[in-house]
């Protein structure tokens, strides 16, 4: 979940590690994959496999037709 930021309160998926303070993540509202802080993210149980499209639309509850990643 984004805690901070324009996507606040909205899931998003961690799609690769670049270092200790930054990821990339993907949202419900912007699918194109950009960076985040660790610190604006508050983490769930939940794992996807980030590049299965399926999964990662179903786990952000949108159309997969939308998914750009």
């Amino acid at each position: 979940m984004k805690k901070f930021g324009r996507d606040a309160g909205k899931r998003a998926v961690i799609t690769k590690v670049i270092d200790q303070n930054f990821v990339g993540i993907v949202t419900t509202l912007r699918t194109k994959e950009r960076r985040c802080n660790v610190k604006h993210l508050e983490f769930l149980s939940e794992k996807v496999d980030a590049k299965d499209k399926a999964q990662l639309a179903k786990a952000l509850e949108v159309e997969q037709a939308k998914m750009k990643a």
